[in-house]
């Protein structure tokens, strides 16, 4: 029997991995206590997703409504599957910046500590499992933001002439800038994922995502930005955009294709990676751009309002060179672009979203 455990297996990332390694033939433990929920109101609650995958999976997905942070818990569930887990996928986390302002010390405990509390339960119990880690942008902090940028008509965009043109890679500094509480604990748990690696000589990579997305996305207003987008459209909800004039650039990569990623790595895994991982120069757009796709796509037009304050810590441009990951693993393709995505999430949650359309 081989398990792979994943933990945030009913949101967006983690559905994907559970329904990618069933298919591969893999048992998938999923371990979901839906704070999701706690963090974005219940608007936001992934136990949709959870009941989808018990009922496409059958057998081949045993759900654990675990907390991370609960370090017995978990220690006893791996004692119990002991060497069986030929993978571990962590994707559980509080994933929004605004949010963790709120309340820090839940944020890192549910950042940092239950990554811990994972890596520790892999060491013990199935050190030769690899241990793939969604870190994020960032921990780059605000440094981004002091980029040549230049405004163009509908984005900013960097100078040509940089070397970040393709993207920025994983050699820009983590320190010396503003993170945001989110930013800082999620620094904490990147860096003991790569430790592991380099210390106990475990199998690690943090991949440092930009915006990752996809059609099983639960977007609510402080995450899940495109799927929010998308949703606001449809619904005639408003939406707010801060600061940067709506020109401020993310990359996108859909979780389809990050998985990929997951799967080259669990194939031919290294110890202690980093790779920056997004959907690079081939699937980005700015939030005038991203809206302008999503009332082409849905036929509607976004109720949104304008407000001059950026949010603490925001990038102004981000755009991933995925470059290293490619040069280490040449079988992955980026199968998506930005548009590609949001027709696809319009398409598979229109029905879902009616009912709350907006009079």
């Amino acid at each position: 029997m081989s398990i792979a455990v994943i933990t945030g297996s009913a949101g967006l990332i983690g559905s994907e991995a559970t329904s990618f390694f069933a298919s591969q033939g893999l048992d998938v433990v999923g371990i979901d206590n839906d704070m999701r929920s706690h963090f974005f109101g219940a608007e936001a609650s992934n136990a949709w997703n959870q009941q989808r995958l018990k009922s496409e999976l059958g057998s081949a997905y045993c759900h654990c409504n675990f907390d991370i942070r609960d370090a017995g818990r978990i220690n006893r569930l791996f004692a119990e599957l002991g060497k069986n887990v030929s993978l571990v996928i962590h994707t559980a986390a509080q994933p929004s910046h605004d949010w963790a302002a709120r309340d820090p010390n839940l944020d890192f405990s549910v950042n940092a500590l239950g990554t811990l509390n994972m890596l520790e339960v892999t060491r013990q119990y199935c050190p030769d499992a690899p241990f793939i880690f969604t870190s994020t942008n960032k921990v780059y902090g605000d440094r981004p933001n002091l980029l040549p940028l230049i405004e163009l008509d509908t984005r900013w965009e960097i100078d040509p002439t940089h070397e970040y043109w393709e993207g920025i890679d994983e050699r820009m500094s983590i320190d010396q800038t503003l993170h945001s509480v989110f930013g800082a604990s999620k620094v904490a748990a990147d860096v003991m994922v790569q430790e592991y690696g380099r210390y106990f000589g475990m199998k690690t990579a943090c991949f440092r995502g930009g915006c990752l997305t996809g059609p099983n996305h639960s977007g609510a207003q402080l995450h899940g930005f495109l799927a929010y987008l998308m949703r606001c459209t449809v619904t005639g909800r408003p939406y707010t955009v801060f600061g940067y004039r709506g020109k401020q650039v993310r990359d996108n990569i859909h979780c389809a294709d990050l998985i990929d990623c997951f799967y080259e790595f669990f194939r031919n895994p290294r110890s202690g990676e980093v790779y920056n991982i997004g959907g690079g120069r081939a699937s980005n757009a700015s939030m005038m751009e991203a809206i302008q796709i999503c009332e082409e796509v849905s036929g509607r037009k976004l109720n949104y309002t304008y407000k001059e304050d950026n949010r603490t810590g925001d990038h102004i441009w981000w755009i991933s060179d995925t470059s290293k990951f490619s040069q280490h693993y040449p079988g992955w393709n980026q199968r998506y672009d930005v548009t590609a995505i949001l027709q696809q999430i319009f398409e598979n949650n229109l029905d879902r979203w009616a009912v709350e359309e907006v009079a």
